[in-house]
């Protein structure tokens, strides 16, 4: 962007002594937030940097200044100064208790109609908790997913707002420019309010963990069932990047399978300790979902996955108890080609239930999400950006009542079809003693949505056994309870 374009976004008034020079703050020095101030001024705005530790701020001018037009701040109250009206302050900091110290410290300072995002990694209540604390004080809140890592940051991320539109219409212009952009379009859009952004953010992270989790399952499959070298492994990657699968992940995966130790020359993979951390963004995803009553059974399988991977001393004691893995099963065929139409099966059930999620989110809270969008702006920058997110965009939008992506005729097609490869690779996983909970419990979603009867009515009638809880009937309105301890006639619920 110019620095022409960045003055028409000027909405500084002459009004209301101290008006500084910079069009936009940035405080929390951080990588993430270093980057997003750096993409903020290679743009051509004007950036007032913060951070609680001042030699990050000063380093960062003195390493970047040369990118734009950068106005140092020592404290909080020379941010607020150096602003211009109304005051827009992006929040980088550690989500929690250390964004709400930051928060509190900044209110005191700023005047009614300023604008705070924070753009960190908080949860959505948490949100939706300040956006309405910051209401009472006249000062606009918005919470700002914000996807790409560090590069994505800098480079253009993925964003995703949640606001009202009159704080939208503050800080919208400067996230857009900033943003990936596919087609001239930008990765950014207005969610909805209060904590939509944020919750947008945390499912997309959820479909991350679940999509991470396919591929590791995949790459388990070919290394013990096939046979395959880490290297052997990553060709496969690499050649399936430009099919139906090309995405960032799958990009990436192999890079890291052909990646070499330089100090054991061994496969990268192979020194790595089979323990894999979470920052919280499935947990939230899985205990957001319940409260909903939302099946999101892949991220949940990811997420427990994870924590299986961590549990190391447990892992031993059973291995030891139990023995080691099983051998390979005998007289199950799967074929790499089965591979790769089951992880694409899967990823898209993994999209479905997420938006599920969102859709029933905004539902109960009211924020009116356009499920659309989504994919839309997840197609650059984001770390779940893939080919298959153009095909979902114009799915939802052809099929916007659609009560699911797996319902919408091109995707019930798509997953349709793969259903016999996905289901080869459970059995091979299975016969192998290979652990593939993603890949398990996508198809047995997927079966139960397309069972005409589920065993459900059983699980009523036990529940009515012990509990009295009632059950309705197929043949006639209401609801009823037998008499399991009498004469098991039925009466009325």
């Amino acid at each position: 962007m110019s620095t022409d374009h960045a003055e028409t976004t000027d909405t500084s008034t002459d009004g209301g002594g101290g008006a500084g020079h910079a069009q936009i703050g940035v405080t929390g020095l951080a990588v993430m937030g270093r980057n997003l101030a750096r993409n903020l001024a290679r743009h051509g705005f004007r950036v007032a940097v913060h951070n609680r530790t001042t030699a990050k701020a000063e380093a960062l001018v003195d390493e970047f200044g040369d990118e734009g037009d950068f106005t140092l701040a020592r404290s909080l109250e020379d941010l607020v100064h150096s602003l211009e009206r109304p005051r827009r302050i992006i929040v980088m900091v550690k989500a929690g208790e250390g964004t709400d110290a930051v928060i509190d410290e900044l209110v005191p300072l700023l005047d009614e109609g300023d604008v705070v995002a924070d753009a960190g990694n908080a949860h959505w209540r948490d949100t939706a908790r300040r956006h309405d604390a910051l209401a009472e004080k006249g000062i606009r809140f918005a919470g700002v997913g914000v996807s790409g890592g560090e590069v994505g940051a800098l480079e253009g991320p993925s964003i995703m707002p949640g606001c009202d539109g009159n704080t939208y219409a503050e800080i919208g212009p400067f996230l857009e420019v900033i943003s990936a952009h596919v087609d001239d379009e930008p990765c950014c859009t207005l969610i909805g309010p209060d904590g939509a952004g944020h919750f947008v953010k945390m499912v997309h992270n959820g479909i991350e963990y679940s999509d991470m989790q396919l591929i590791a399952e995949t790459y388990d499959l070919m290394r013990h069932v096939f046979g395959l070298e880490p290297s052997a492994v990553a060709d496969t990657f690499r050649e399936w990047n430009g099919t139906e699968l090309e995405s960032y992940l799958v990009e990436i995966t192999a890079e890291v399978l052909s990646h070499t130790d330089a100090d054991t020359g061994r496969p990268f993979v192979d020194v790595v300790r089979d323990a894999a951390e979470q920052k919280g963004t499935g947990r939230w995803t899985v205990q957001t979902a319940l409260d909903l009553g939302v099946p999101v059974t892949g991220i949940a399988e990811a997420t427990m996955a994870r924590a299986v991977s961590g549990d190391t001393a447990r892992r031993a004691a059973v291995r030891e108890a139990l023995g080691g893995e099983a051998a390979p099963g005998v007289g199950v065929t799967v074929t790499t080609d089965d591979l790769r139409q089951a992880l694409y099966a899967a990823k898209v059930v993994s999209y479905a239930q997420g938006l599920d999620m969102v859709r029933d989110g905004s539902a109960e809270h009211g924020w009116d999400v356009e499920l659309a969008d989504l994919p839309r702006i997840w197609r650059d920058g984001c770390i779940i950006r893939a080919r298959l997110l153009s095909d979902i965009t114009e799915a939802l939008e052809e099929h916007a009542d659609a009560p699911s992506l797996l319902a919408t005729p091109a995707f019930a097609a798509a997953v349709g079809e793969r259903l016999p490869a996905l289901r080869r690779v459970v059995t091979a996983a299975v016969a192998a003693g290979l652990p593939a909970p993603v890949f398990s419990s996508v198809l047995a979603y997927v079966d139960a949505l397309r069972a005409e009867r589920l065993p459900a009515a059983l699980v009523q009638g036990l529940r009515d056994y012990f509990g009295a809880h009632t059950y309705e009937r197929t043949d006639r309105e209401g609801s009823f309870h037998t008499l399991w301890a009498e004469d098991r006639s039925e009466v009325d619920g």
